[in-house]
Formats: C-alpha cells, sequence, structure tokens
C-alpha cells in the first residue's frame, strides 16, 4: 500500500507515474517538524533493523551508520568519507522489526542522518517544506521495491547489443586510436561490440560537433565500424561552448534556452571548452530543443550516448576567478602565515562546483524564474529525459543505447547510469557490487562501473578481477583516465585470461538479457542483497560481498589482491560453477562457508538447487550470438 503526503507546493519532478490523491503531512506517522524553512522526520530502528535504498551512494549495503547526501556532485574521489555522489535517489527501505518504504520526492538537498549521531535513529532533514513523501508498507522487502518500483514506472531496456563488453578511454583521439582498439581485441581473441569516444572526437569539445582532423568523414567511418559489428558511442557534455557562429549556443542565447542569472543575463562558467552556457533542462521546449540536436550524430548513424558533466560539473566561473585574482593580487609580497596561506588555497581549490555559482543559476519553470539549488538534483535528469525523450519519438523504446552520469528517480525509464569517475583500487569492486541493488531498487536496472578503474594506475590482476565481476552487469565497460596506464585487455601479458573471462559474458549474454528484461517488466530487481531471500538467516542478513543474481544465481566475486579465491557463504546447497572461455566446472556445495579457489581467468558462480541457466557459444560480437548449440548447467 502506497500513500502519499504532501506539504505546501512541490515542484513537479514527474518521479513517479502513479497518482494519488495526497494526505497532509499533519497525518504522516513519524514523528516529524518544520524548522527555519526545513522539513526535519525521524524513526527509530532496532539493532538488527537494516536500512537499504539511496541508489548511487558511498558504503555498504546497508546503509546505517552514516551520513548521506542527496545532492547530485561531480566527486571523483569515491572513498568511505564521501557523503554524496553524482545522483540523487531519494528512497530508503527498512526491513526487521518493521518494514516500510520512504521515497521523498525533492528536488534538492537532503541529509539523511542514518544512525551516525545516535545508533538507533534515522534522522532525516529535507532542506524546503515543499515535498511530497511516498510511503510503502506491506509485505517483504521485495514486495515493497516491486510498489515502489510500479509507482515510478518501467524501466529502460537497451538493445540486445548493449550487453555487448565495451571498451573506453580518454581517450581515443582519432581514428586511427579507435581502430587499434577494434584490431587489437580482435587479434586477441577478445569479443567487444562498443568502443567510446571522449571529448576528443569534438570540435573543440562542442557538443554535436566532429574533429574532422581526426574523424575524417565520420558519417561513413561510422558505418565502416558497424559493418565489422562495432557500435561507436561518444559523449555529450551539459555545457555549450560560448563562442560565436556556434550554431548550438547561437541558437540557445537567440531563443532564452539557457541558464539564466537573477538579473536576466546568461549564466556562465567554465568546464572543458573554457566559458559555457547551460541548457535550461527543466523547460520542456529547451529538452525538445536540445534532444533533438542528438539528430545530427544519429543521422551519420551513432546509436549509443552516454551524457557526461550534468551534475552540472562546473570548473570555475568568471566571477569566481575574478574574486580569487583579486585575493591573491592582494597579498601580494605579503608574508603569508598559516591562516592566510590556507585561506588563499581554499579559494581557488573552492572554484570547481561552488556553491556561489550553483546559488546564481536560475531555471524557468512554468514562466517562474526558480533558482537551481531548489531544483538541483533535476538538472542531469533533465538532460537525459532531452535525449531519451526524442530517440523514443523517433526510433521508439530500446533502439538507442543511453546512460548518464547525474540522475534522479524518474530518468530510470529512459535511461541507465554508470556509477562515475571511480578508481583502479581494490575496494572499488566491493563499492560497484554493493550500488547494484541499491541502483536496481530505483529503478536504474542498466548500470555498471568503470571496469578497471577509471582514475590511477590500474594492475592486470585488479582488471581480470573488476572484469569477472563486470560479467554480470548489464553495462559492462572497461574505461580509464588520460594520463593512467593502458588497461585494455589485449595491452597486457597473457591476453587469452582476459578473452576467457570476455567470452564467458558472452555465453551468458541471452541469460543476463532475458533476467534484465523479466527485472523491467516486472518492477524487479536484477540483482539483490541475500537477505530478501533468505530473510530468517543471520549470516545472509549481514552479507555485503555476494549478491543474488536473477531466480537462479548468486555471484561472488574476488575482490582482494593476490588471492587465490574467497570465502563464500552459501545461504542452501548450491553447484560452484568456474566458467572460462568455453570450459566449464561444477562442484556440489552444501549450505555454509566454503573456500573457493578461482584462478584470474575464471568467473566464479553459484547455481541455486534445481535450477539452470543457459549458456550459448562465444561470439566475437552480439550479432553473432546464436541459442544453437547452448547448455544448460
Amino acid at each position: 500500500m502506497i500513500t502519499k503526503f504532501t506539504h505546501g507546493d512541490p515542484i513537479c519532478t514527474e518521479a513517479t507515474v502513479l497518482r494519488l490523491e495526497p494526505r497532509a503531512m499533519a497525518d504522516f506517522p513519524f514523528e516529524h517538524r518544520f524548522e527555519d524553512g526545513r522539513f526535519c522526520f525521524s524513526f527509530l530502528m532496532e539493532p538488527d533493523d537494516i536500512l537499504y535504498g539511496l541508489g548511487e551512494a558511498p558504503r555498504g549495503i546497508n546503509k546505517r551508520g552514516w551520513i548521506y547526501q542527496s545532492y547530485c556532485s561531480d566527486d571523483p574521489f569515491h572513498t568511505e568519507t564521501k557523503e554524496a555522489l553524482y545522483a540523487a535517489h531519494n528512497f530508503i527501505l527498512l526491513s526487521g522489526s518493521r518494514t516500510f518504504g520512504l521515497f521523498i520526492d525533492f528536488p534538492a538537498r537532503i541529509r539523511w542522518d542514518l544512525g551516525y549521531t545516535r545508533q538507533d535513529t534515522a534522522e532525516i532533514t529535507v532542506e524546503g517544506a515543499d515535498l511530497d513523501i511516498y510511503l510503502i508498507e506491506g509485505g517483504s522487502p521485495r514486495d515493497i521495491v516491486r510498489e515502489f518500483r510500479a509507482a515510478i514506472g518501467q524501466s529502460y531496456i537497451p538493445p540486445f547489443w548493449a550487453f555487448g563488453f565495451q571498451q573506453s578511454r580518454w581517450s581515443y583521439h582519432n581514428a586511427e586510436a579507435a581502430d587499434s582498439v577494434v584490431a587489437g581485441h580482435d587479434a586477441a581473441g577478445i569479443p567487444l561490440d562498443c568502443v567510446y569516444l571522449d571529448i576528443d572526437y569534438m570540435d573543440s569539445y562542442k557538443d554535436f560537433t566532429i574533429n574532422e582532423t581526426a574523424f575524417p568523414d565520420f558519417a561513413s567511418y561510422v558505418r565502416e565500424k558497424k559493418e565489422q559489428g562495432i557500435h561507436l558511442i561518444p559523449i555529450i557534455d551539459a555545457g555549450v561552448k560560448k563562442e560565436n557562429g556556434y550554431f548550438l549556443y547561437e541558437e540557445g542565447k537567440a531563443k532564452g534556452f539557457f541558464c539564466k542569472k537573477a538579473d536576466g543575463s546568461v549564466f556562465e562558467a567554465g568546464v572543458w571548452p573554457g566559458v559555457c552556457a547551460f541548457p535550461d533542462f527543466l523547460d520542456p521546449e529547451v529538452r525538445r530543443w536540445f534532444g533533438e540536436k542528438y539528430k545530427r550524430l544519429t543521422d551519420m548513424g551513432i546509436d549509443g550516448f552516454w551524457n557526461d558533466m550534468n551534475e552540472p560539473a562546473l570548473f570555475y566561473s568568471v566571477e569566481g576567478v575574478e574574486n580569487a585574482l583579486d585575493k591573491a593580487a592582494a597579498l601580494r609580497g605579503e608574508n603569508l602565515d598559516l591562516g592566510r596561506f590556507f585561506n588563499l588555497k581554499d579559494t581557488f581549490m573552492g572554484l570547481s562546483n561552488s556553491q556561489d555559482d550553483y546559488a546564481r543559476i536560475f531555471h524557468n519553470i512554468n514562466g517562474k524564474q526558480v533558482n537551481h539549488q531548489r531544483v538541483h538534483n533535476l538538472y542531469g535528469a533533465g538532460m537525459t529525459r532531452a535525449a531519451g525523450e526524442y530517440f523514443e519519438r523517433t526510433f521508439g523504446r530500446g533502439k538507442i543505447l543511453m546512460f548518464s552520469r547525474a540522475s534522479y528517480i524518474g530518468a530510470h525509464r529512459c535511461s541507465g547510469i554508470w556509477f562515475g569517475d571511480n578508481h583502479s583500487w581494490w575496494s572499488h569492486i566491493l563499492l560497484d557490487l554493493k550500488m547494484l541493488p541499491s541502483a536496481n531498487m530505483c529503478g536504474f536496472l542498466y548500470c555498471g562501473a568503470d571496469l578497471g578503474g577509471f582514475n590511477e594506475n590500474a594492475t592486470r590482476d585488479l582488471v581480470l578481477r573488476f572484469l569477472a565481476l563486470g560479467v554480470f552487469t548489464p553495462l559492462m565497460r572497461n574505461h580509464s583516465a588520460l594520463g593512467t596506464r593502458d588497461q585494455e585487455g589485449y595491452r597486457f601479458e597473457r591476453p587469452e585470461d582476459f578473452r576467457d573471462v570476455i567470452q564467458v559474458r558472452y555465453r551468458l549474454i541471452p541469460y543476463l538479457y532475458d533476467t534484465f528484461v523479466k527485472a523491467s517488466e516486472n518492477n524487479d530487481m536484477m540483482f539483490r542483497p541475500l537477505s530478501f531471500d533468505y530473510p530468517d538467516d543471520q549470516i545472509a542478513r549481514e552479507c555485503e560481498t555476494q549478491l543474488m543474481l536473477g531466480e537462479e544465481c548468486m555471484i561472488a566475486p574476488v575482490y582482494e589482491q593476490n588471492a587465490s579465491g574467497r570465502t563464500v557463504y552459501l545461504p542452501e546447497d548450491m553447484t560452484f560453477v568456474k566458467l572460462s572461455g568455453e570450459r566449464v566446472e561444477k562442484q556440489e556445495l552444501s549450505k555454509g562457508l566454503h573456500y573457493v579457489k578461482v584462478a584470474l581467468n575464471e568467473v566464479p558462480l553459484f547455481i541455486k538447487k534445481d535450477r539452470h541457466i543457459p549458456l550459448c557459444k562465444p561470439a566475437m560480437r552480439t550479432k553473432d550470438l546464436s541459442p544453437e548449440g547452448s547448455i544448460y548447467i
């Protein structure tokens, strides 16, 4: 049962598709108060209660014991000390002494103190008083998720080929570099379906343009790759370069489609191209205009995109830089003591993603001027909607690959997400795993992390172990940053190990795709905490390194360096399967703890008793996969 509570005049986020008659917040069944224009409420938790949710967020599956912020943040350092990442997914689920879910439909900042200040208390602070809250009660945690998911609408289903292996880097800067990626995979026998084009494919980092020196006759090049079974996936950024004569900037300025400042002038800030303007994606007319610009690339044969920098990320503002330079000039020749030096340093360090700059932005919402800080978490979702709505109008559902960095619940109906700029750290294998069920709860089924890690230098064994988890994530993409070690599988010694792991993915794609589609159509989760299936098993309830996959399987990746395997907990008798290329090894294991050995070129999988899954023959491209010759394990 879902009950909606409303206070004030909430901004319509279109996060839900279910229309309910709201009840007054006075009827809200939790202790609550309005304080300094904020809405605060709390509830008590028993020691064994678990709190799930918040989608893409740091730390564990169980969110107890930390403070989280719903505030889309461009922060590439995903450490345990962080409170927010790139998304705002305002859904939590309590399981234990009571079972209920809460969705706070509010597009600005929310602070979730989930047992940090007091271990037995969840204290939620909404930075405003105009909001909707949905309370979902009745049934198991999985029932709660299904009812919530039905309320927010069916999850995006990508094209079948989007389950193939995808290789990315910042940056394959020209056609020769992209060709070498395809050639390297083909020579090593490593399957591949997609090659990504980061910002260098553009002319001076301008959206919907092509660097014709790097990619001459781009349409012919896209067609040539398609004939090889390769999809090129270009990036699109939120900022539009301020440049006279640049069609997107000139059109947006003439139509008044860019975000404004309080005085009505265009808000400007620096990103990759330098000073940029920012489309007002909260305006439906602007979304339609911007979305139709993707046609410039779909007309060239492009059928997949990733939207980036859409929190929005701001490197600096003109006002911020001028203030910093003035402060530095005033200190010229001064003997800087501790306080003054660090104040100056903090001024320059604070230029990026400044709260002062965000507060300068205004949007047009139904003819009213609304400050950005009231709707910050909708900006990236609005950019994604602009693209997704155009794709659905033009091509129908499920024909174009689309995923985004920033997101809000509701964007899951037209897009997937990736978990942003992670690191080549062993801990980030587990962070990837822990975010999967949380993202699924919030509707984002097509998701995954940068396999091998985006920042820092990856090791061979880390990439292989990361890939062994990525075999199961709908988005399976290896992505790395400028200046880091090349981490394409064919570049390492014994590339046949990478072939063995990625071939396993291709053998599983029909099963994974079918499982994904069922989860979307049934408003269900593809990945679940073990506690959802084994609620009375204390070890399962506390397990955070294993997940249930579909109705048949459990996954348990190896996540420690130099480990020959790992300890795994089986909540029931299962078949332990090791997959490597076309090799399959099976071992029956009883309920309980087991140490299982897993070589670097093997993918571990656990299949429930009396259940079976299909394995097809591997292929170099998804278009060549066939059910003929499939076996069941």
